[in-house]
């Protein structure tokens, strides 16, 4: 196939998960943190979704990070930036409660240890809403290390989302890769097979599907990650 790179998605693909539990008990711990600093669970709750929508429509002209809390301060004010560095706290400590929301699929670090030892270059392609602290969390609940991927995108160093297609091709000019040479495996159809719009191959992981607009999956290589493997190898 020619394949030299595999960007792997996070929530859902390396790490297990349903996605609405795992964001309950999110905004659960985030809203419990901030409650002590004046915050309303109904209020910070949809705050943050404005918040998380404006990354999702950011266009790379600045980084996620900064469009979140231009918006974040458009709601609360520049005052809440005084307070940002306990939503840092918050996902240094309190956000590691919701890994009781996420399972763990032993098959993911082995399948992630053989495709490095095949030579082929792995990136975590996951969707950048999250700091890197959070991100770097979620990394190791999937029994897996920051180390083990030469990229991962963050709030912090990136300007796009998924599913614009401008996300992934943030990344090929980043690693000076050709969309031919990679492919990108995920569990959401919509936001993961953006990818194949700029000819990235994709491979489809399906034990925690989500497929909103209920597409046709046959139309993709998928399977678990002994089928991704098959594929690749």
């Amino acid at each position: 196939m020619g394949i030299t790179t595999v960007l792997f998605d996070l929530d859902g693909t390396l790490l297990p998960m349903d996605q609405d539990e795992f964001t309950k008990a999110y905004f659960g711990l985030l809203c419990r943190k901030m409650s002590v600093f004046g915050y309303k669970p109904k209020e910070l709750t949809e705050a943050i979704w404005k918040g998380t929508y404006a990354m999702v429509k950011n266009d790379g002209r600045k980084s996620n990070e900064e469009v979140f809390w231009d918006c974040f301060a458009g709601i609360y004010g520049q005052k809440v930036m005084e307070n940002k560095k306990y939503f840092d706290e918050f996902y240094t400590n309190e956000f590691q409660g919701a890994r009781e929301s996420c399972g763990y699929n032993c098959e993911v670090p082995e399948a992630v240890k053989e495709i490095k030892s095949k030579g082929l270059r792995t990136v975590l392609a996951t969707n950048p809403i999250f700091p890197a602290t959070a991100t770097e969390s979620r990394i190791r609940w999937a029994g897996l290390e920051p180390g083990d991927f030469e990229l991962y995108t963050t709030y912090e160093n990136t300007g796009y989302c998924k599913p614009n297609p401008e996300y992934y091709r943030d990344i090929l000019q980043r690693l000076s890769l050709r969309p031919q040479e990679c492919v990108m495996v995920g569990n959401d159809v919509s936001e993961d097979m953006a990818a194949e719009k700029i000819g990235i191959n994709v491979f489809l992981i399906t034990d925690c599907l989500i497929n909103k607009e209920n597409t046709d999956i046959n139309k993709f290589p998928h399977g678990g990650f002994g089928d991704l493997l098959q594929y690749i190898t």
